[in-house]
């Protein structure tokens, strides 16, 4: 059960404490006792709501929880149980976390790791290794190869695609950074669309929408376009913007719209699910890395309407996708992130963390 496994990892068993005496002080995480009681919630719903427009119900229950804020004085952790059928599934889990517990990429190997296989509970899940394998190290890492002396044009032409790809990997760095400075210092702006938000909009209520995906089907996609997973699911992004923006202002398909966000990068190796298990149950570290440790990308969207040909998204999606691959970009907001942090404080982060979204 939860006693077992989430309350027992180290980040949800414990608080934040400040140091009062220390004027600079940052805080600490600090062991408490975990009374489920108080992190396992069942709400007490209409069941004629529920009913009657179940899906909604969930929407409204979820959207209803950005509004209200944690109890800073125990763990930052709750789990909703909802239970009532919806259009998806017999029941559902709300797991609310907050954000300095952990980045969404560790949080996901750790409640992987909370589970056991169906027929062998004692045995963790096994993830499938199936497929072409994937490269090894942060997004930004060249593949390592050892070098030899060139005996041939073959590994002349290898040696100079090399040198190629890291000058590029360089020009593309220098791009973004300037490309990131600029929006920080909102000299450059996104123009007004229906998709900025007003000023305050980060107090309001959020909604949280989703719709089902077949993945059989993204993965023919994926297969017959040669592209990843991610860069169709950010081509069905684009074609979704697209039609919403086109169909509420009633403007022309053939307008050039300029529309950016953020994409999140995850910076370290993913700790394994024996190693997250092994933490559970032992309570301490052991040496796995945890916390937030992100970078981001400003990620232009394609904005247009290709009703002709919809899987022109995708080929624009994939185009972004691989030239935002060969750059730092991400490193570079991480390691600037950091030094904000450590020189100014959380307060001056958030400002200038803000900043960038409001030229979005």
């Amino acid at each position: 059960g939860l006693e077992a496994t989430l309350a027992r990892h180290p980040r949800f068993c414990s608080v934040q404490v400040m140091d009062e005496l220390e004027e600079d002080a940052t805080p600490k995480w600090v062991r408490t006792t975990v009374d489920l009681d108080d992190h396992v919630i069942v709400p007490d719903l209409e069941p004629t709501g529920t009913s009657a427009d179940p899906d909604r119900a969930l929407e409204n229950y979820v959207s209803s929880l950005s509004t209200l804020p944690m109890d800073h004085s125990r763990p930052l952790w709750e789990l909703h149980v909802l239970d009532f059928p919806t259009s998806d599934a017999a029941a559902a889990l709300v797991l609310r976390v907050h954000h300095s517990v952990g980045d969404g990429v560790s949080l996901l190997s750790l409640f992987i790791a909370c589970t056991r296989r169906a027929a062998d509970q004692d045995a963790l899940p096994e993830l499938p290794t199936t497929g072409a394998a994937r490269r090894a190290g942060p997004v930004y890492a060249l593949p390592s190869r050892p070098w030899h002396p060139p005996s041939s044009w073959g590994a002349l032409a290898a040696l100079a695609a090399w040198v190629v790809s890291l000058l590029l990997l360089a020009w593309h760095t220098v791009v973004d950074v300037l490309c990131f400075s600029a929006t920080a210092t909102s000299m450059l702006r996104d123009p007004p669309t229906l998709f900025k938000g007003a000023e305050g909009v980060e107090f309001r209520p959020k909604r949280f929408v989703n719709r089902t995906l077949s993945l059989d089907d993204v993965k023919y996609v994926k297969n017959t376009m040669n592209c990843t997973v991610n860069d169709v699911l950010l081509g069905v992004t684009s074609a979704v913007l697209s039609r919403f923006y086109f169909r509420k202002t009633g403007e022309s398909g053939r307008k050039s719209i300029k529309v950016r966000s953020t994409l999140l990068v995850n910076l370290r190796k993913t700790p394994g699910l024996h190693a997250l298990a092994t933490m559970m149950e032992s309570g301490k570290d052991n040496g796995a890395e945890w916390g937030n440790r992100l970078g981001y990308m400003i990620l232009p969207f394609h904005i247009a309407m290709h009703d002709d040909d919809p899987l022109e998204y995708v080929r624009k999606a994939t185009k972004v996708a691989r030239r935002k691959k060969s750059s730092m970009e991400s490193v570079f907001t991480y390691w600037s992130a950091s030094m904000i942090m450590k020189i100014f404080g959380i307060k001056v982060l958030i400002c200038s963390t803000a900043r960038v979204y409001w030229s979005f």
